[in-house]
C-alpha cells in the first residue's frame, strides 16, 4: 500500500462541559494507508469515539489539518462536508443508528436517496445489497422485527452502498452475542479484503487483535502505534 488515504497533523479538540475543559484529542498525528484495518483502543474517555467523528467528519478539530484522499477538509463548510461524507465515509455504530419506521430496504436506501442517485440504480442497489448481506427475506421488515445481528447487517449494507473508501465502526460487536458477533466482524474483514479502508474503535481486546495495526490512545493521545513505519510513542516521562 502506498497510497496515504488520511493525514491529521497536529490536530486538537477540546470540549467544555461547565468551566471545565475535556481535552478529547491533544496534538495527534496520524497516517493512515489506502486499505489498512486498524482497531483504535484505550479505557473510556481516551479518545478514541472523538478521533473517529474527526475522521467521518461529523465533529471538527480545534486545531491541526485534516487531509482526506489528497484534500484539506480541515475548513470545509457543512454543506461540503456532508458531500466529502458521503463520497468517501461509512459508519457504522453500536446502537445501529437504524431508523425505526423505515423498512429493512428503505434504511439501505436513505444515503443514496440523499446523494441523489437515480430511482433505478437505487432499486439495483439495494437489491444486491439485501442479496450479499442475506436479508432478501428482511427487506420489508422494520428493526423492530429484526434480530441484532440483522439489524447489524442492515447497518452495514447502508454504510457501504454508497461504496465508500473508508469505513468506520464505534464497537461494532459491542451490542451482540459472540457468534454473531463473529459473523459481523467476518463481514466487515471482507469488505477490507476488497480494499475497503477498515478502522474499528473497539474496547474487545480479542477483536482488536485481528486488525493488521493497533492504535492506543490515553487521555486524548496515541501512545502507541503497531505501524512499523511509526515509532511507538512512550506513555510518559518514565516510559522507557
Amino acid at each position: 500500500m502506498t497510497d496515504t488515504l488520511i493525514r491529521l497533523a497536529h490536530i486538537s479538540r477540546t470540549f467544555y462541559l461547565g468551566d471545565s475543559q475535556v481535552h478529547a484529542l491533544r496534538d495527534v498525528n496520524l497516517n493512515i494507508q489506502q486499505g489498512e484495518y486498524i482497531a483504535v483502543m484505550g479505557p473510556s474517555g481516551s479518545g478514541k469515539s472523538t478521533l473517529l467523528n474527526v475522521l467521518g467528519l461529523l465533529d471538527r478539530a480545534d486545531a491541526g489539518e485534516y487531509h482526506l484522499a489528497g484534500r484539506d477538509v480541515t475548513t470545509l463548510v457543512a454543506d461540503e462536508q456532508a458531500q466529502v461524507r458521503s463520497a468517501y465515509v461509512g459508519f457504522i455504530f453500536q446502537s445501529f443508528h437504524l431508523v425505526p419506521r423505515l423498512t429493512a430496504a428503505a434504511n439501505i436506501e436513505l444515503p443514496l436517496m440523499l446523494a441523489g442517485i437515480s430511482p433505478d440504480e437505487r432499486v439495483r442497489r439495494v437489491k444486491q445489497a439485501l442479496h450479499d448481506y442475506g436479508l432478501d427475506a428482511r427487506a420489508e421488515h422494520r428493526p423492530n422485527e429484526l434480530s441484532g445481528g440483522q439489524r447489524q447487517r442492515v447497518a452495514i449494507a447502508r454504510a457501504t452502498v454508497m461504496r465508500p473508501t473508508l469505513l468506520l465502526a464505534d464497537e461494532p460487536t459491542g451490542n451482540l452475542d459472540r457468534v454473531t458477533g463473529e459473523e459481523v466482524v467476518n463481514l466487515l474483514e471482507a469488505l477490507n479484503a476488497q480494499g475497503v479502508t477498515l478502522i474499528v474503535v473497539t474496547h474487545d481486546h480479542a477483536l482488536g487483535a485481528r486488525a493488521r495495526r493497533q492504535i492506543k490512545m490515553d487521555d486524548g493521545a496515541i501512545v502507541s502505534d503497531t505501524s512499523p513505519n511509526i515509532a511507538v510513542e512512550a506513555v510518559s516521562d518514565e516510559s522507557p
